[in-house]
């Protein structure tokens, strides 16, 4: 795929820590001589509704996982046309930018750049150049503030900062070139993801099998009484989840959320994407609350067993310090009578029957009474803790697999990025690589980054 690929035959010093030594042929500007900052706003705001993500760029809001409310209306809300630049100003730092390829509705507090005709800017290349990871540089360096969870990035530091640029027939065969590699890559990635998929489908299995029949294929069985259970062994109970935990609610009771009083503090706060995206254990965090942010929240203890019962309903793992939750995340602590591993994996046996509880009136937030009031199969602990054994025995070989995928997914990924950042700062010379590459599908899609999104309440201005 990049067999060939030479660096240029001169280059010269550009003087920027990002940047360093770049094609002697090519220029650099400031944004100011490409670009103008665009502010035009909907009179009805029934246009397409867009948000930034820092995974995708610009994208349709119904298309990510953003879990915070909609406006009542979009009226006066900000507006973008294809090839426009929009940048969350309070996310640039973060990758919250991206060149659109959609008209539609945008946050207040994006800024919207359009390039000059005279510029002869490919937005393609000027969205691969500013997501790159040379380039963030200059976005952190930008973007000011006392919060480093709170930098913002203001249209006179941006249309400040140093932009190079080839030819215009250079642009376009860096787009093709990468279009080439990265729909290359993209397969890799989900043909990958797909493999975990069906790796977490045969390790489910065996879960569900073990929490809810036992381990003796011969044992008794009685209607438990609960519908998505059916059968189970004549000597275990149902249970309400009330009865056997101690039910925990989060809350963040300070509106608005991303107030920079409450943030940066010792106290961990974990958002719902860190509970989806934990594998078991939820080890790690990125944000804090000062003495502010904990007397409007509420610290949870180490060993909790959390959900979200937003957005990602029904995700389920086990905290390993203190920390704070928002109001769409709920804990459990379990009885003596009652293994938290063994509540763990009921819990994910339960998610169907989770999302099935959830009021679709209310945007789909799951009621903590209704959780509490649900039943669940209840064996003799000795029993709970040897399924758990055998869960964890037979599920083994399927997460070392998982974990060697995850892996070579990681590594495609890096080299994604590493591929991008040589060929849009001319480290690497595409030219005659990109001349003999086959036209693309008439329905390729345009190049997307296969990496998860970010927290949405981040995403958000």
């Amino acid at each position: 795929m990049i067999e060939g690929l030479t660096p240029y035959a001169e280059y010269k010093e550009s003087g920027l820590p990002w940047l360093g030594r770049y094609p002697t042929h090519w220029i650099t500007k400031r944004g100011k001589s490409y670009m103008t900052c665009i502010d035009q706003r909907s009179k009805a705001g029934k246009e397409e509704l867009l948000t930034v993500s820092s995974a995708r760029g610009v994208v349709p809001r119904k298309s990510a996982k953003v879990t915070m409310f909609k406006a009542a209306s979009y009226a006066g809300h900000k507006l973008c046309w294809p090839g426009d630049l929009v940048i969350n100003s309070l996310w640039a730092w973060g990758g919250g930018l991206g060149v659109t390829q959609h008209h539609g509705i945008i946050s207040t507090a994006y800024s919207v750049y359009r390039s000059r005709p005279s510029a002869h800017i490919n937005p393609r290349f000027l969205h691969e150049l500013v997501r790159s990871r040379p380039f963030n540089w200059e976005l952190q360096v930008r973007s000011k503030g006392v919060w480093i969870s709170r930098l913002q990035l203001s249209d006179v530091s941006f249309l400040d900062a140093p932009i190079p640029l080839p030819p215009p027939d250079e642009q376009a065969a860096i787009v093709r070139f990468l279009g080439h590699a990265i729909r290359k890559i993209d397969g890799f990635i989900r043909a990958k993801r797909k493999l975990i998929g069906l790796l977490n489908e045969q390790k489910q299995a065996i879960i569900h099998r073990a929490v809810t029949r036992g381990l003796n294929p011969t044992v008794p069985l009685m209607p438990s009484g609960i519908p998505w259970l059916g059968d189970i062994p004549a000597h275990w109970e149902a249970r309400r989840v009330k009865q056997i935990t101690r039910i925990l609610r989060g809350k963040f009771s300070h509106r608005p959320r991303n107030d920079p009083a409450f943030y940066d503090g010792p106290y961990p706060f974990i958002q719902t994407g860190s509970v989806a995206r934990a594998d078991k254990f939820i080890s790690e965090y990125k944000q804090t609350l000062n003495e502010n942010g904990l007397s409007v929240s509420k610290l949870f203890p180490s060993g909790t067993l959390v959900m979200t019962i937003a957005a990602n309903i029904g995700d389920v793992a086990i905290l390993t310090f203190e920390a704070c939750f928002p109001d769409s995340i709920v804990g459990f602590v379990p009885t003596v009578k009652l293994s938290r591993d063994y509540l763990y994996f009921v819990f994910r046996c339960m998610k169907d029957e989770l999302l099935r509880e959830a009021p679709v009136n209310t945007q789909g937030n799951l009621n903590v009474e209704r959780i509490g009031s649900m039943s669940m199969p209840f064996p003799p602990l000795s029993e709970q803790v040897e399924i758990i054994k055998h869960i964890e025995k037979e599920s083994s070989p399927f997460d070392v697999a998982i974990t060697r995928t995850e892996r070579e997914i990681a590594l495609m990924q890096e080299y994604r990025t590493r591929l991008t950042s040589d060929i849009v700062t001319g480290k690497l010379d595409v030219r005659e690589a990109a001349a003999r590459l086959p036209d693309p599908p008439a329905d390729a899609e345009a190049p997307s980054d296969p990496l998860e999104e970010i927290e949405s309440e981040e995403i958000e201005a």
